[in-house]
C-alpha cells in the first residue's frame, strides 16, 4: 500500500440503490484503504447525506440509473456542493454512455477522477483510489508552497536554482531509448525541489518564461555534451515558449548558445505547443523555419488540444508529432480515444511525421502503440523524470 494513501481522514460516499453493490463496493474499499465510508441509494439520499456532513467528503462513487434521483440529476446538483469531492461513476451503462456522462460532469465543472465499469473489480477501484491519493498529495505539495512571491521565483531564476529533470523516449518497436524531454524543477534552499505546477503560474504571468528557457537549455546542452562524449547518442527536448516565438534573433542566439556548449543544433528538438504554432503565424512562420535551417529539430507538442486546421500544421518544418496524454492513457479500453489515436498516427505518416504518444501508464496502453505502430513513448510506465546520474544508472540498467 502507498504511505499516502493509509490516512485515516479519507472520507468517501457510495451512491448505489442496488444493496448487493453497494455493499460490494463498501467492501473492497475497506480492503484497500483504511476510510470512513458513507452510504446513500439514490442521488437525493445522497445530497441529504452531503449537506448534513460537518466534515468534506473526499470522494464519491455514484451509479447512474437509481430511482427518485437518477446519477446525471445528482451529479448536476454536485456542482454546487462546496467544497466538491471528486467524482467516480460506477455503472454497467455502454462505454460510449459513460463518456458521454464523464463528459457533462466536467461541463458542469465537477472533479472527475474516472469511470469504473460493473462489476467493479479490486485492481481497477485500487487504480483510481492511487490516481487521488496522488492527485491530493501533489494539491497538498502545492499548497505548502503557495505563498510564493515573484521576487522568490526572479532571485531563484537569477541564482540558477532551476534545473531540469529528464524524461525518457524509447521506440516502441525495439523499447530502446531514442531520447529524453527536460522537464524544470526548482531546487529551492528552503522549500526543496518543487514541481512545475507550483512556480510555473508565476513565471508566465510575469513574463520570466524566457529566463527559465534559457537556463534549461544551457543546462540540457551540457548533459547531452557528457552523454554524448560517454557514446550515449541521444536527442534531447526542450520546450520552446510563445513569448520567444516571437523574437526576431531567436534562432541565431540558440544556434550560438548551444554551439557554445559543444553540440550540434541537430542534439536539441524545441517543443512548441499547438497552440503556441498557431498564433501570430507570420512570425512563427519565420522564427521556426529560422531554427529548421540552423539545425535544430521541431516537434508540435499536446498535439489535439489545440484549435489549428490541418493545413495551417502542414505550413510548418515539423519533423515529430506528439499526441497529447489525454488521448493516449486508457485507449486501449475507450474506442473513441483508440480511433483518434489511430488517425492521429495515420496522419502524421501521410505528413511524414514522426511520432511520439505521451502519459503511457499500462502495458495495455503501451500493447496499443505497438499495435498500432506508433514510434515513441513517454509515460509513467517507461520512466519517471530524472536527474542526469539517475537516468545514466537507468540506462546501464536496461542495457
Amino acid at each position: 500500500m502507498n504511505d499516502q494513501t493509509a490516512d485515516s481522514t479519507f472520507r468517501l460516499l457510495v451512491v448505489e440503490d442496488s444493496a448487493v453493490q453497494r455493499n460490494h463496493l463498501v467492501g473492497l474499499l475497506h480492503r484497500l484503504r483504511s476510510c470512513e465510508v458513507l452510504e446513500a441509494e439514490n442521488g437525493q439520499n445522497a445530497l441529504t447525506t452531503l449537506a448534513a456532513s460537518r466534515v468534506p467528503l473526499d470522494l464519491v462513487i455514484c451509479d447512474l440509473a437509481m430511482p427518485e434521483m437518477d446519477g446525471m440529476a445528482f451529479i448536476r446538483h454536485l456542482a454546487s456542493v462546496q467544497p466538491s469531492p471528486q467524482l467516480v461513476i460506477a455503472s454497467s451503462q455502454p462505454r460510449s454512455v459513460l463518456e458521454s456522462v464523464e463528459h457533462m460532469a466536467r461541463a458542469y465543472g465537477v472533479s472527475m477522477l474516472g469511470i469504473l465499469e460493473k462489476p467493479v473489480s479490486l485492481e481497477s477501484l485500487s487504480a483510481l483510489l492511487d490516481r487521488h491519493c496522488a492527485a491530493r498529495a501533489s494539491m497538498h505539495r502545492a499548497d505548502g508552497a503557495n505563498q510564493l512571491t515573484v521576487d522568490e521565483v526572479r532571485e531563484g531564476l537569477s541564482r540558477v536554482e532551476f534545473f531540469p529533470v529528464f524524461q525518457p523516449k524509447v521506440e516502441v518497436a525495439t523499447g530502446n531509448l531514442h531520447g529524453v524531454e527536460a522537464l524544470a524543477r526548482w531546487r529551492h534552499p528552503a522549500r526543496g525541489v518543487l514541481p512545475p505546477g507550483v512556480f510555473l503560474p508565476i513565471i508566465e504571468e510575469h513574463g520570466l518564461v524566457d529566463q527559465l528557457t534559457w537556463i534549461m537549455l544551457d543546462q540540457s546542452a551540457v548533459m547531452c555534451r557528457e552523454w554524448l562524449a560517454g557514446g550515449l547518442q541521444l536527442t534531447v527536448s526542450v520546450n520552446l515558449s510563445l513569448t520567444s516565438l516571437t523574437e526576431a534573433d531567436l534562432a541565431q542566439r540558440m544556434n550560438e548558445r548551444v554551439r557554445r556548449h559543444g553540440i550540434h543544433p541537430r542534439q536539441i528538438v524545441l517543443e512548441v505547443t499547438e497552440r503556441a504554432a498557431m498564433t501570430d503565424v507570420a512570425h512563427m512562420l519565420e522564427t521556426l523555419v529560422r531554427l529548421f535551417m540552423s539545425g535544430f529539430r521541431l516537434s508540435i507538442d499536446d498535439y489535439g488540444t489545440g484549435y489549428s486546421s490541418l493545413q495551417q500544421v502542414s505550413r510548418v518544418p515539423f519533423s515529430e508529432l506528439k499526441l497529447d496524454q489525454s488521448f493516449v492513457a486508457g485507449a486501449s479500453k475507450r474506442e473513441s480515444l483508440r480511433v483518434i489515436l489511430e488517425s492521429s498516427i495515420q496522419l502524421a505518416r501521410r505528413l511524414n511525421l514522426s511520432v511520439t504518444a505521451e502519459g503511457v501508464e499500462t502495458q495495455d496502453d503501451w500493447d496499443l502503440l505497438r499495435q498500432l505502430d506508433c514510434d515513441h513513448a513517454q509515460g509513467y510506465f517507461i520512466a519517471k523524470p530524472m536527474e542526469s546520474a539517475a537516468l545514466l544508472d537507468w540506462v546501464s540498467e536496461r542495457r
